[in-house]
């Protein structure tokens, strides 16, 4: 019994750890999709200072400066012009289809993405 309380207590210590390590492995994830397929639009972090569309806001911009930055982050696929090139596996196709190749996300991936926008924030 004391063994198994030892075992027991030693994974509790090191779940803090793990879950650390899981929120670093999903921003690495967010960071990687969001160079690839978000960096033609935006500025992102120090991956890109001079790209970008410059009407396009950078996520530094939108991290730092807006309060529902995260809501904005986890719905960005609904929110213009997103819709004409985005799609998240299991919802539906638009009526019409874009003029573009459209780029494919799991809702997982949008997670990444928050996760990886949330490195961007400035501490207060």
């Amino acid at each position: 019994m004391k063994t198994a309380l030892t075992i027991l207590l030693a994974f509790a210590a090191l779940e803090p750890f793990s879950l650390s390590a899981r929120a670093d492995e999903l921003a690495d994830k967010g960071r990687e999709i969001s160079q690839t397929h978000c960096s033609r639009c935006h500025v992102i972090g120090d991956y890109n200072p001079f790209g970008g569309v410059s009407s396009t806001p950078s996520f530094q911009l939108v991290v730092n400066k807006l309060a529902d930055w995260e809501e904005r982050f986890s719905t960005f696929y609904t929110r213009r012009p997103h819709p004409a090139i985005i799609r998240i596996e299991g919802t539906p196709a638009p009526v019409d289809e874009p003029m573009v190749v459209p780029i494919e996300f799991k809702l997982e991936d949008v997670d990444a993405i928050v996760a990886f926008a949330r490195t961007l924030k400035k501490q207060d």
